[in-house]
């Protein structure tokens, strides 16, 4: 109540308290007072006397429109012309009522507190429309839409010095959601946004881009230097260990880094190019930062044209398959080969696996791909059966995101029910680390696809983890020396003493040896010498056709018993006819 009368405020609030319950109010005669009152509680409604000593109505008005509080205001006035009384409704009070009259004032007053209660309630709405809008629900951060409206408004005052965007991504951070599940990777993100607002200042913004990403802005800067001392403090946030019950995680941070000087004019491209630095950090084996440069663009189209492309590939019949030779090390036949994928792009010509499949495995790609590999290499392997050469093995690899698909035992069903090999004749190649990953449910899948007849060969043998008491555990035919070790054997004394402890360790296990990547005839005898069951690389035979394999097998007779070095110094002489 703007009132100068205890006597008529305490007859208006006998009057409400007839009318309503729970009524309370305070008097107050100025501005100063009148401020102070409506700074200390949300008022439901204000009934100000027009005049006063020294204070009247529209200054009490003004007070309420300053406060900016959405209050309904009535003048409640004996000493009021009617023209007052329409210019300080036509300034937003709500009516103006004859001191004394409350059969007037009560129903009004029960109209506007139904009005507050409407406007209070779009008002609410609306805080959790913004919130939602403009706030990431788990960190309570600024999202990408309110970091972007931020970072615009900075950028649009005229300043000589640079700001700069950071993009940060948690290392590796999927790993824990998928070992500990999501409650627990959420605690993490939520610690996470709390220690890098300690190493935010006030004038930058923090805000959560989704998942595991955050971005930070950051002005002010006179040069690189300063930019990249900031990055590497927002890295340090992650230098102590993150605690969540009795677990602790050591998390790092990969950050790319753009500067509103050179990498862009708004927000949305700052961030793009912020995003671009940051893979290359990554690249880089993550933990680091990395400043955007114009080459980085250029990298990233192209990745995104190659993966448009690749999506299409199958359906568009791109992908085909070589086959790669392997020999007895003692006669020099062929006794089986090896699938591997390549992708005659439209435009780029030929191109290795390498240039794909990790790609195709980071789009989940992978697991189709793979299985038309499969599917293929499994035909080609029958029809050279069925024409004469029952015994030739077809080994096909096996990535990672393909072994712990749950389906991966069905799909090689599937593959030997479609085309009929034997699968004594398939062996599936999968690297040392993959099996390593975990023990008891590697096992699992490779008895299900060992109770079919198939084999498998561990691919790249010597570069993994693995312990020995594992390995005795896995159901293992087949190991492939990795082409490290055959590189170096003759001139490394530790690769020669590492493949004499393979060739040793697979005899004892009655295992099968291959070597990858023998290109010398003093590699070769090597390999014989240390008694190694077979030989891949580019001195037998480079990866060939379908075609090509087929000419091979049918010359195979002419140089049977002739050893290595006669058949593969006549592949050339094969091939040509």
């Amino acid at each position: 109540m703007v009132e100068d009368s205890e006597d008529d405020a305490y007859l208006l609030y006998s009057e409400l308290s007839k009318a309503m319950s729970g009524v309370t109010y305070v008097r107050v005669e100025t501005s100063e007072e009148m401020l102070a009152a409506l700074s200390d509680s949300d008022w439901d409604i204000v009934i100000s006397d027009h005049s006063l000593p020294s204070f009247n109505s529209l200054e009490a008005l003004g007070v309420l429109k300053e406060c900016g509080k959405d209050i309904p205001f009535i003048i409640y006035s004996g000493k009021i012309s009617k023209h007052v009384a329409v210019a300080a409704m036509n300034s937003g009070a709500q009516d103006a009522i004859p001191k004394g009259d409350f059969a007037r004032l009560m129903p009004a007053i029960e109209r506007e507190l139904l009005g507050a209660e409407v406007r209070r309630a779009k008002k609410l709405a609306n805080d959790e429309a913004h919130k939602v809008a403009f706030y990431d629900s788990l960190t309570g951060l600024p999202n990408r839409n309110l970091f972007c409206n931020y970072v615009n408004q900075k950028l649009s005052l005229a300043d000589t010095r640079a700001a700069a965007v950071y993009y940060l991504d948690i290392d590796r951070f999927l790993r824990i959601n998928s070992c500990f599940g999501p409650k627990i990777g959420d605690d993490l993100i939520a610690q996470v946004g709390q220690r890098l607002q300690e190493c935010v200042p006030e004038e930058g913004m923090l805000a959560r881009l989704g998942s595991d990403e955050f971005a930070v802005y950051l002005g002010n800067f006179i040069g690189d230097e300063q930019a990249y001392d900031a990055a590497e403090r927002i890295r340090q946030a992650f230098a102590r260990p993150f605690v969540q019950g009795a677990l602790e995680f050591e998390l790092n941070v990969s950050i790319g880094i753009a500067v509103s000087s050179r990498n862009g004019v708004d927000a949305a491209e700052m961030l793009i190019c912020a995003e671009t630095a940051m893979f290359q950090a990554k690249t880089l084996g993550g933990n680091t930062q990395q400043f955007y440069k114009p080459e980085l663009g250029i990298v990233a189209r192209e990745k995104l044209l190659l993966e448009s492309a690749l999506r299409g590939a199958l359906a568009r019949q791109e992908l085909v398959l070589e086959y790669q030779p392997s020999a007895n090390i003692v006669t020099g036949e062929m006794t089986g080969v090896e699938a591997l994928v390549r992708w005659c792009h439209p435009q780029l010509g030929m191109l290795q696996p390498d240039d794909f499949i990790p790609l195709a495995n980071e789009i989940g790609l992978i697991l189709e791909i793979g299985a038309w590999v499969l599917l293929t290499a499994c035909r080609q392997a029958k029809y050279w059966h069925d024409a004469g050469h029952p015994e030739l093995t077809m080994a096909v690899n096996v990535s990672a995101v393909q072994f712990w698909q749950p389906g991966l035992a069905q799909t090689v069903f599937q593959a030997i029910a479609d085309t009929g090999i034997d699968p004594r004749c398939l062996e599936l190649e999968i690297t040392e680390a993959v099996l390593m990953r975990n023990a008891d449910s590697t096992i699992t899948t490779l008895q299900a696809i060992k109770s079919m007849g198939v084999r498998i060969s561990i691919d790249d043998f010597g570069t993994g983890y693995s312990s020995l008491s594992y390995l005795r555990r896995f159901s293992i035919d087949i190991l492939k020396i990795d082409k490290s070790f055959s590189r170096d054997v003759t001139r490394d004394v530790a690769s020669a003493s590492i493949v004499k402890a393979i060739s040793a360790l697979a005899h004892g296990m009655g295992l099968v040896t291959v070597a990858e990547g023998v290109e010398t005839e003093e590699q070769l005898d090597f390999f014989r010498k240390h008694q190694c069951d077979r030989i891949q690389g580019f001195l037998y035979s480079a990866s060939r056709s379908a075609t090509d394999i087929t000419k091979m097998l049918g010359m195979q007779g002419r140089a049977s018993g002739a050893g290595v070095r006669l058949l593969s110094s006549r592949v050339g002489e094969i091939l040509t006819g």
